[in-house]
């Protein structure tokens, strides 16, 4: 079975468009229908319903999406394996994370990774929590930047404790001693990230026992942080998720301390490529630099 028309197959599958495809992978549109076509002949049974709004997946390509994504990732282990005893390096790495690790940490470990290792390519995938684990489960994905909050089927690496900060309005009346009971939160009107996006916000509240007043939720960063900014609510926000914008609204300490823990998760550690190894060494390396 030739590999190259299953990661055609594994590719559709996540865009839905033989012609996005195309585009992502450098095949025509009548290419890539031409070789999937090939494939279905092969196996015996059809891979994809096809309407004037893209293509779904049949069952039974359902079925046997998630063997095919492994033996991809297999394949890639084995090609990159083959490439270091043969004293080259080439292969790509796929990488999930947050929005605010892709802003703040990856752009430095990327540039010297890349420096070091030119023959590798680096795909980045921005999601929540429960997208980067679906995407680490599904073998998307080599591993993830996330919360450790909801990743306990996954093997995990620490990297950062990042607390967890009040955000509010530059006008808003400062706390005593410049530190922001939790309970305060009680009734006000929130701004919140949405619920599979962060779970570390909603774990804070939930286990002091506050019920804020949730006006907006949103999954991204910036929306919640330009809808504080505006006088639309307040909310807690992590650390590294607030750096960069203090001259749009002020963060507090809260008390007693919340922070989430930042790591890396992957499904399996004696799995790594041995690109996806020497990313998350020098990962730890350059920790101190990052923090």
């Amino acid at each position: 079975m030739d590999i190259k028309k299953l990661l055609l197959f594994a590719d559709v599958a996540e865009t839905e468009n033989f012609t996005k495809t195309g585009d992502r992978m450098g095949y025509t549109q009548s290419g890539v229908s031409h070789l999937l076509k090939s494939l279905e002949d092969e196996i015996g049974f059809s891979l994809f319903i096809r309407s004037k709004q893209g293509v779904k997946l049949t069952g039974n390509a359902k079925m046997i999406l998630p063997g095919v994504r492994s033996l991809l990732a297999m394949t890639e282990h084995l090609e990159q394996m083959v490439s270091e005893i043969n004293g080259l390096e080439k292969g790509q790495l796929v990488i999930a994370t947050f929005s605010s690790i892709s802003i703040h940490w990856l752009p430095k470990i990327i540039h010297v990774f890349q420096q070091n290792h030119p023959g590798i390519k680096i795909k980045l995938m921005e999601g929540g929590t429960d997208d980067i684990v679906n995407w680490i489960e599904s073998d998307l994905v080599d591993f993830g930047f996330v919360s450790k909050r909801n990743t306990k089927s996954l093997d995990w690496i620490t990297l950062y404790e990042d607390p967890l900060y009040a955000v509010v309005p530059l006008d808003y009346p400062a706390p005593e001693g410049g530190i922001f009971p939790i309970e305060k939160f009680e009734g006000q009107h929130f701004v919140i990230s949405a619920m599979g996006t962060d779970y570390d916000v909603h774990h804070a509240l939930s286990s002091s026992g506050v019920k804020p007043n949730i006006d907006f939720t949103s999954k991204d960063d910036h929306a919640i942080i330009s809808m504080i900014e505006n006088k639309l609510g307040i909310s807690i926000l992590p650390g590294l998720t607030c750096r960069n914008f203090e001259s749009h609204v002020s963060a507090y300490p809260l008390k007693p301390f919340c922070s989430r823990t930042l790591g890396v998760a992957m499904k399996s550690k004696k799995d790594l490529t041995p690109a996806a190894l020497k990313f998350l060494k020098l990962t730890k390396d350059m920790m101190p630099e990052l923090i």
